[in-house]
């Protein structure tokens, strides 16, 4: 099939789409949208930056358009559940590009907004629901909505709402559901408790999957540079300095770091914003928004956003710090390399952090080209503490954050061990002394993920 009309789309969703960048369907799209227009449940496995969206949304709005009368009060036609805000924003937004000129009614109801607003948007009832779990959870107990009449459930990104804890969300939910309904799941892995999920909640579903799980994007150039966490800022200015103008996300693991990384690339002066989960949803809005414009060059982020944003201009990610969950690698470089253009990843190492490439690379079933330095000796990783620990532990009563007695003479300072700890110098950018991977001893061999 080589056009969206050959799919036999309703000719007002053709109309809509030639207004729209899209020309013709992706592999997921031409093979998706013809069993769920035949009213078949579905399990699609692939890519994120595939048109994943589209491959639901535009038979879904198909059947809708038939139906040809509204949903009536609190009532809801068709559900979208998806595990956070930017991606219940980003679905949103093209089911409304799609359905322009229409009558389909879309609504986003999503946890940090007002719930009285979204409750005041649901009176008349919507032809489709996209929603975070949470949210959705708490309009039900309220009796702002009602999933009594949803003859469609979508789950997309089913495999991130498992990462983030939702499966007994989802449980709940469905309960409020009608048995006799079409159900439509993708992901972009494949992990054992996604089989469980399909066999509960689909139907004889159609498969289609047009990407082995977990394989990156095929345009997303990869590497890694093994480096000490002290040096890494100071490497992100060099790699983004190489490409001015061209925007790039940086993702760090926690959201202090995120917020600490995006004040110091911001001192260097560059146009830099951060998002993650302590900030409101008019700020992660707002940031998305100015990075989507061109006023943000560098977005550094939290997991929450390495899925749900398309954004095509992304040219290059940096893992400043490694995921230690293995299949956010996927999602993290799949930002760049949409919808057919090409990008480039780059993911920094450092002694702690070698299980975690491990992991990686088991997963990608074939190493990262190394990029600089050179994989970590034993006794450099065994001498450097995993990344949190040591730290948010209880302290002793009667002691200080530094661990000595209240009142008692602070310890003589310790040497540095060699090739382990922090580097020298505490400024932010102060780039210290490298310690050789190798311990002097050339490139040593990598060791394998434990467990």
């Amino acid at each position: 099939m080589t056009s969206f009309a050959d799919l036999g789309l309703s000719p007002k969703i053709l109309a809509a789409l030639e207004k729209t960048p899209l020309k013709a369907p992706t592999p997921i799209q031409a093979q998706s949208i013809p069993h769920i227009m035949a009213g078949k449940d579905l399990m699609g496995l692939a890519q994120t930056g595939t048109g994943k969206t589209a491959a639901f949304g535009l038979p879904l709005l198909h059947r809708i358009l038939d139906l040809g009368h509204p949903p009536g009060p609190k009532n809801i036609r068709a559900l979208i559940l998806v595990p956070t805000r930017e991606l219940a924003t980003q679905i949103k937004d093209n089911l409304t590009m799609f359905t322009q000129g229409t009558a389909v009614k879309v609504v986003m109801v999503v946890g940090g907004a007002s719930i009285n607003k979204q409750a005041q948007a649901l009176v008349r009832g919507a032809d489709v629901l996209v929603a975070t779990p949470g949210r959705l959870i708490d309009l039900i107990g309220r009796g702002d909505v009602s999933l009594e009449k949803c003859g469609y459930l979508v789950l997309d990104e089913a495999d991130h709402m498992l990462d983030m804890g939702f499966i007994h969300s989802l449980r709940q939910i469905a309960k409020y559901i009608p048995v006799r309904r079409q159900t439509m799941m993708f992901s972009a892995t494949m992990p054992k408790d996604i089989t469980e999920i399909a066999d509960t909640y689909l139907r004889d579903p159609v498969k289609v999957q047009v990407a082995p799980p977990g394989k990156p994007a095929e345009k997303v150039t990869q590497g890694v540079h093994y480096i000490p966490n002290g040096d890494k800022a100071r490497l992100v200015e060099e790699y983004l300095k190489k490409h001015p103008g061209e925007q790039a996300l940086v993702f760090s693991r926690t959201k202090h770091g995120a917020d600490k990384l995006a004040k110091v690339l911001g001192g260097w002066g560059f146009k830099v914003g951060a998002i993650h989960g302590n900030r409101s949803q008019n700020q992660r809005d707002r940031i998305l928004a100015e990075f989507k414009s061109g006023e943000v060059d560098v977005l550094v982020a939290t997991d929450v956003a390495a899925r749900g944003i398309d954004i095509p201009t992304v040219r290059h990610v940096y893992n400043f710090d490694l995921p230690n969950v293995p299949d956010n690698y996927v999602h993290r470089i799949g930002r760049t390399a949409r919808a057919g253009a090409s990008g480039s990843s780059i993911s920094f190492c450092s002694p702690a952090e070698m299980d975690e490439l491990a992991a990686i690379e088991k997963l990608l079933k074939k190493p990262l080209p190394v990029l600089g330095g050179a994989p970590w000796a034993a006794d450099v990783i065994a001498a450097t503490p995993k990344p949190g620990q040591n730290r948010g532990q209880h302290q002793a009563r009667g002691q200080n954050r530094g661990g000595q007695k209240a009142g008692s003479k602070p310890p003589a300072p310790k040497a540095s061990r060699p090739g382990g700890g922090k580097p020298q110098g505490g400024r932010p950018g102060q780039a210290a002394a490298r310690p050789q991977g190798g311990g002097g001893q050339g490139p040593a061999r990598r060791p394998k993920a434990r467990g």
